[in-house]
C-alpha cells in the first residue's frame, strides 16, 4: 500500500505565491526562525554638570583616603623596620652567646685535658686526690663564673630584642596623646 503525497493546498493567487516562495528562500532557508527587526532606541545620557558641593565631597573623600593610605603605608613601613631591628639585635646577640658558649665549652676542655696530664704524674694515691679535689674546685667556680655570664647575656639578649618593640609603642602612645 503506497500513500501519494500530496502537495499542500495554498488559497493565494499564482503570482503571489511565487512572490511567498521567492521571499522565504532568499536570505536564510527557515524565515520562521528569523528575527523581526525592531528599532530600539538609543539611551542617551544627558549632560549635566556635577554640582560644586558633590565635587567638594568627592574630592574630600579622595584627599582623606590618600591620607588614610599615607598613614597606612608609613605605619607598615615602621613595623616592618621594626621587625627587622628586632631580627638584627636578636641575631647578634645570639652570635655572642654561642661565641661565649664555644669559649667556655673551650676553657672545660683545656681544663679536662691539663687535669688529665697531671693525673698521669701522679705518684701517690693522697696526690691523685689531692689533684681531683683541687681540679673539683676549679671547675665548679668556673661553671659557676660561666653561668653566671650566660645568664647575664641571656638577659641583656632578652632586653635589647625588647627593646625596638618598647620603643615603638612608646611613640605609639605619644602619637595618639598628640591626635
Amino acid at each position: 500500500m503506497t500513500t501519494a503525497k500530496t502537495a499542500p493546498k495554498t488559497t493565494a493567487a499564482p503570482k503571489t505565491r511565487a512572490k511567498k516562495a521567492a521571499e522565504s528562500t532568499s536570505g536564510t532557508e527557515f524565515s520562521a526562525f528569523s528575527l523581526p527587526k525592531m528599532d530600539i532606541p538609543t539611551l542617551d545620557m544627558p549632560t549635566m554638570e556635577v554640582p560644586a558641593a558633590v565635587r567638594e565631597v568627592a574630592e574630600k573623600g579622595v584627599e582623606q583616603f590618600r591620607e588614610a593610605y599615607d598613614r597606612m603605608r608609613s605605619a607598615a613601613e615602621e613595623s616592618t623596620d621594626l621587625i627587622e631591628d628586632s631580627y638584627e639585635t636578636g641575631r647578634q646577640s645570639m652570635v655572642e652567646l654561642n661565641l661565649r658558649a664555644l669559649e667556655a665549652a673551650k676553657a672545660n676542655t683545656d681544663a679536662a685535658y691539663s687535669f688529665m696530664r697531671d693525673m698521669f704524674g701522679v705518684k701517690t694515691l693522697s696526690q691523685a686526690i689531692e689533684l681531683q679535689t683541687s681540679y673539683a674546685r676549679q671547675q665548679f667556680d668556673a661553671l659557676s663564673g660561666q653561668a653566671k655570664d650566660m645568664q647575664e647575656l641571656a638577659t641583656k639578649l632578652a632586653s635589647d630584642a625588647g627593646e625596638p618593640v618598647k620603643d615603638a609603642v612608646e611613640k605609639m602612645f605619644k602619637d595618639i596623646k598628640a591626635a
